[in-house]
């Protein structure tokens, strides 16, 4: 192409720009949509990772209390084992009791007895005493009025030294039979008094148990409502980042149509311009053959495609120009300035909405290192769009060209080979 035919083709895009009745666009406009969008989607992003951590937490903690329930029940079921024994000692030191209280009895009427004998052996020692210190057997026997009267008094004797002998070995036993039982009382009052302590131990741990458990269940519990609620909360804000970004799109696809329509106008006028002027042929033929033109001079470093520059296999959507920091990148075709700013890896890029034959496509301009149009701006074929440049995920100074048969969109569904549309 000539420089006095782009002189003219753009001289005459220029008056027909400013010719068609084009609103003025202000900040809420395609670009500013797309902003909008953008923080949408990273508001999205982070409620969702949000809400999986919630998630996962809710599911931790879940985890954590069926554990503690299950040990709980374990616990419910060693408590109720406890509680037995504890009535099991309970019953036996009821037991113990009456046992005491029995040998309490049974050494008091020892006691007595004891001391009834003990009495009784008073008395016959002092009868002893009296009768000079022995009592005379023969001299009871000797003075008996008959044999029948003798044999009676013998009997009576042989009773007497026999009682007293009983009343002697009895005394001894009972003294030693009560001192055993007053060993035995003891020994089981120390026991019961352990028994006591035992118990009063075993229903403060179970107590102690109880409580502990009680509080870890209300605190879990606790903590499970308060991230649920914030599960929900996320959840809710979710769902009107959706709404909005819903709205968004909405808004967005209607200036891009707007857009797209605006440059279908231009497009057909421009056409009937440049038919009206009689170009050569030749150059008529380029425009129906290739609707685009290449972007900026230099070397073609990678194509639409698989490739790894570094970080793994990946997809190139577009068409790599290498040349000098600062070289010219130019509109490839008429159209609208939909976005012009910076957006994560492009960097600093610029995207157009054309219309081609009736039908919208875009074409992206990134990691420039300057940027020389606005939002909403009309730009002709050719007309400087920024300066190529290093910005954003790039390995080198170089433009990345996309051409996308439809609408851009933030998946880049509509993408396609540029290298069969530039020359």
């Amino acid at each position: 192409m000539s420089n006095k035919s782009k002189w003219l083709i753009t001289n005459i895009s220029i008056v027909l720009a400013l010719s068609i009745n084009m609103p003025i666009m202000n900040a809420n406009t395609l670009g500013e949509l797309e902003k909008r969008q953008l923080e949408t989607e990273r508001k999205k992003s982070e409620l969702y990772t949000g809400i999986k951590d919630k998630t996962a937490a809710i599911s931790t903690n879940q985890t954590e209390l069926y554990k503690i329930m299950d040990k709980i029940t374990e616990l419910s079921n060693k408590i109720n084992e406890m509680e037995y024994h504890v009535a099991e000692v309970q019953e036996e030191v009821n037991q113990r009791k009456i046992e005491i209280d029995e040998l309490k009895m049974s050494i008091e009427i020892f006691e007595n007895k004891i001391t009834e004998r003990s009495e009784l052996l008073k008395e016959r020692v002092r009868a002893i005493q009296i009768s000079g210190g022995s009592i005379d057997y023969m001299d009871v026997l000797l003075s008996a009025n008959s044999f029948v009267d003798f044999i009676d008094r013998f009997s009576a004797v042989n009773t007497l030294i026999e009682a007293d002998r009983e009343i002697m070995i009895k005394q001894v036993e009972d003294t030693k039979l009560l001192a055993k039982q007053k060993v035995i009382v003891e020994t089981k009052l120390i026991e019961q008094k352990e028994r006591h302590s035992t118990l009063q131990n075993m229903n403060d741990l179970i107590a102690t148990q109880k409580i502990e458990h009680a509080e870890f269940v209300v605190e879990l519990t606790a903590e499970q409502q308060r991230l649920t609620i914030s599960k929900s909360e996320l959840e809710n804000r979710f769902e009107e980042e959706l709404e909005l970004s819903e709205k968004l799109e909405k808004q967005i696809l209607d200036e891009q149509d707007r857009l797209a329509e605006l440059a279908r106008k231009a497009e057909e006028e421009r056409i009937r311009n440049l038919s009206s002027n009689q170009f050569s042929l030749d150059f008529m033929d380029k425009i129906d053959n290739s609707p685009f033109m290449r972007p900026a001079a230099g070397q073609h470093t990678s194509g639409f495609g698989g490739r790894d520059i570094g970080d793994g296999a990946e997809t190139h959507l577009g068409y790599d120009i290498a040349n000098a920091t600062g070289t010219s990148v130019v509109a490839a075709a008429d159209g609208y300035v939909s976005f012009a700013g910076v957006m994560g890896g492009y960097g600093n890029v610029v995207i157009l909405t054309h219309s081609i034959n009736g039908q919208t496509h875009a074409t992206v301009y990134a990691h420039l290192n300057s940027i020389n149009v606005t939002l909403s701006e009309f730009v002709s074929q050719g007309q400087q769009v920024g300066g190529m440049g290093n910005t954003g995920r790039s390995t080198g100074t170089h433009v990345h060209f996309e051409v996308h048969v439809g609408p851009w969109n933030g998946s880049r569904s509509n993408a396609v080979n540029p290298a069969q549309y530039i020359w």
